[in-house]
């Protein structure tokens, strides 16, 4: 149950990175194999994503257009009580997830320092380690006035692929459905859209920063 739990709190944060180390801590054997819990945590998470996400897409879009900031809680004028709690509802969100989803890179993080510094592994290593990874992410993202534009930019590259179109190329390969068929179909127009997201993204947050960078300023 926690691993469920766990998996649905990362894919809503796009933790696709670990989702197979969560699937490795999920017992599984002949009769009971992991492969179905982790299917339905994949089915809630992204539930999840569509119900929080695309409302927010399609009505913030629709109501503000392209003047729309990239942090749609910075756009939004009133009510007052409504900013706060979406903002208060972020932080405890980014709490939970963010742990998760930097599991993999503390991992690292760790192993580095331990086998190439010689550090002494321990409580220690870990605090000073990954509060100052943390530390680092929210300077860079403070700091930086086009981080939009540059989370637009290395998005394209790497999460339009790993999400849209290379898990859909993989069952088309393992799976060789018939084509034309609702599987092939649907796998297909994924790709296509994917690799058009590939393509545009990039050069729309290169846009972004092109513009941004005419008036920059740190902590703009």
């Amino acid at each position: 149950m926690y691993d469920g739990r766990m998996m649905v709190n990362t894919l809503t944060l796009t933790g696709h990175n670990v989702v197979l180390e969560i699937q490795a801590t999920i017992p599984s054997t002949p009769e009971k194999p992991s492969k179905k819990p982790m299917w339905k945590g994949v089915v809630v998470a992204y539930l999840v994503v569509a119900i929080c996400y695309f409302p927010v897409a399609i009505l913030g879009y629709w109501t503000f257009g392209n003047a729309v900031d990239d942090n749609i809680l910075m756009t939004l004028q009133k009510p007052t009580w409504l900013i706060a709690a979406a903002n208060m509802f972020v932080v405890i969100h980014v709490i939970g997830s963010y742990q998760i989803y930097a599991m993999g890179v503390f991992d690292m993080l760790e192993t580095l320092l331990v086998t190439t510094f010689r550090l002494p592994p321990g409580i220690t290593l870990r605090l000073v380690a990954r509060s100052l990874y943390v530390a680092f992410t929210m300077f860079v993202a403070i700091a930086v006035p086009f981080f939009g534009g540059l989370l637009g930019f290395f998005g394209g590259f790497a999460f339009a692929p790993t999400t849209y179109y290379i898990p859909c190329i993989m069952w088309l390969t393992v799976y060789k459905p018939k084509r034309f068929s609702l599987s092939w179909t649907a796998n297909w127009i994924c790709i296509v859209l994917g690799v058009l997201l590939t393509v545009l993204a990039p050069i729309g947050g290169l846009r972004s920063i092109i513009l941004s960078a005419e008036s920059y300023q740190f902590f703009s």
